[in-house]
């Protein structure tokens, strides 16, 4: 039987990996050692969603095993060997604030991790499509710069960013026109990252190369922010997450920085796990793709908070504005999604961010009238 290994298989964009790919057929290994209450505390637990995929998938085998630990992973990959297809690498310390912390468990995890991965990938199943989930933290800060146009290439060297009534947004700094998002051309080079941002690199870059020196098949995703209803936001990580549970639980909720007029584009799991899918028909090795909802799905932090009480029906305002922004934060990012779009037409987003908050507000009240 065909098999995928998904790590962080209880996570957000792992659980709905492991989903997706059930239905498809594969037996699937997930490996979650629930790290998220050890990062985000018991709230952020994602041991729930482990019992539910459990219950609820036929074929799913759970390994509460850290990705860190070699000789323990080795005997997964060795187990099932010749008939794993697929590895979906989601595992992670996904958060620049809390990796500061403890810098050494943030790399361990992030950059480490991965290598375990990439080489128990190529030693027992080299020909499997690996999947990474990176993110937009590789490219640092450079989005808050401002962008020169000179550039016959468009080489990035930042954007210019002026601030509108609701949001900040990006320009073109020798044109008036609004730049629509920042593609895979922009340089990770010379900025400041973030703790979290440069382990993120290591990993991305590790895989660029094991894809391209080993030619192996490894789709790189550097996300924006992902999100959906089984999204277990904290205040360190996922944002829309979290102020959807704030905003229907009535808590307070703390806006870091940039007046709340910073801009993030929003993808549901479904539609980033439907990219690896294409991905996996026709995989490339080493390809970096910069993926997110587009400027059609992105929103400011007070925009969402509009959204969530039109959808919501409540009138919540239990939120503070802090002057310091987190360090390597983004003023303004949306994904161009343009490279994969070229390179897998039959893809687009089929969940707008209405729907997307509305599927989420539903999933908090629901808990209410548990």
């Amino acid at each position: 039987m065909k098999i995928a290994i998904v790590t962080g298989s209880a996570g957000l964009i792992g659980s709905q990996t492991c989903d997706f790919l059930h239905e498809k057929g594969y037996k699937i290994v997930g490996v979650d050692n629930d790290m998220r209450s050890y990062f985000f505390g018991e709230e952020a637990s994602t041991n729930d969603s482990q019992i539910s995929l459990q219950d609820k998938l036929e074929n799913y085998e759970h390994q509460y095993v850290d990705i860190r630990n070699y000789e323990e992973m080795d005997k997964i990959f060795k187990r099932h060997a010749d008939d794993i297809e697929m590895v979906i690498h989601t595992a992670a310390q996904p958060s620049h604030d809390w990796a500061v912390k403890e810098p050494l468990t943030d790399f361990s995890v992030n950059a480490t991790g991965t290598m375990n991965m990439l080489e128990l990938t190529r030693l027992n199943c080299p020909k499997a499509t690996f999947i990474f989930t990176s993110t937009n933290k590789v490219y640092g800060d450079r989005p808050n710069l401002s962008y020169d146009n000179s550039s016959s290439d468009l080489e990035y060297n930042g954007m210019m960013i002026k601030e509108e009534e609701t949001r900040w947004e990006a320009y073109f700094e020798s044109k008036e026109t609004a730049l629509s998002a920042i593609d895979e051309k922009m340089s990770i080079d010379n900025t400041k990252h973030s703790v979290f941002g440069a382990s993120k690199v290591a990993a991305d870059v590790m895989c660029q190369e094991y894809g391209k020196y080993f030619n192996m098949n490894i789709g790189i995703f550097r996300g924006g922010c992902l999100t959906g209803p089984n999204h277990a936001g904290a205040q360190l990580h996922g944002f829309l997450s979290y102020l959807v549970k704030c905003a229907v639980h009535n808590k307070p909720y703390t806006i870091f920085g940039y007046k709340g007029k910073q801009v993030r584009d929003n993808i549901h799991s479904w539609d980033l796990v439907n990219m690896f899918w294409h991905f996996h028909k026709d995989p490339k090795q080493g390809e970096v793709y910069n993926v997110g909802g587009g400027r059609n799905n992105s929103t400011s932090i007070l925009e969402a908070i509009d959204k969530i009480n039109k959808i919501s029906g409540y009138n919540w305002d239990n939120y503070t504005l802090s002057d310091e922004n987190r360090v390597g934060d983004h003023m303004w990012y949306i994904s161009d999604l343009s490279k994969f779009k070229n390179d897998y037409p039959g893809w687009d987003i089929t969940i707008d961010l209405d729907e997307t908050l509305k599927q989420m507000v539903e999933f908090e009240k629901n808990k209410i009238d548990k």
